[in-house]
């Protein structure tokens, strides 16, 4: 039998994944502007894999939940919910700053001075912190600690390659940019 908060969880997880569909459209659009005005684009080869990653994230999700029959957590479901909606938060925040610029994919329009306003002011990668936080925090909303733990960990790498290319790609401008800002946490004034 199917719980009240199994079906909230469910229902959650629709949205999430109508959301992936939403900014898949979105993410065609921005490209087709992109290649319009000379965009390049790199990491084609990680990029099949994490669409694949985080579309078994969204369905391990649901899986874990129902087929293990995880309880929900109460406060710290009620925590990790908190964590998923400041993870959205921050994502949109990310996406409205870069505007047109935003893509799923790596697509470089050249001579483009690096976005430096919204959340970008504070850290080079506001949107993978997003992606962080939305990965730990959504599974745990009803108990899918193997789904929080594998997809966190898969995450970590899949970063560390997708940085390093993202970066490389934005080349010297960005560099310069953001070198005194942090790539993750914000750094607190001292006084």
């Amino acid at each position: 039998m199917v719980t009240p908060t199994e079906v909230v969880f469910l229902g959650y997880m629709g949205l999430l994944v109508l959301e992936r569909l939403v900014e898949l459209v979105l993410s065609k659009r921005n490209a087709e502007w992109a290649f319009a005005r000379g965009g390049v684009e790199t990491g084609q080869a990680h990029y099949r894999f994490m669409v694949v990653f985080h579309t078994a994230f969204l369905a391990a999700c649901v899986a874990e939940v129902f087929l293990l029959h995880r309880p929900f957590p109460a406060t710290l479901g009620w925590v990790a919910l908190g964590g998923a909606v400041l993870a959205q938060g921050l994502r949109y925040w990310a996406i409205s700053t870069l505007g047109e610029r935003w893509n799923s994919r790596i697509i470089v329009v050249p001579d483009l001075a690096p976005v430096e306003g919204g959340p970008y002011r504070f850290l080079r990668h506001p949107n993978y912190v997003a992606v962080v936080l939305e990965l730990a925090c959504v599974p745990l909303i009803h108990g899918a600690w193997w789904t929080a733990a594998f997809f966190s960990l898969g995450n970590l790498v899949l970063l560390s390659v997708r940085i390093r290319a993202e970066e490389a790609a934005l080349g010297e401008a960005y560099a310069r940019a953001f070198a005194h800002r942090p790539r993750f946490l914000p750094e607190v004034p001292r006084g």
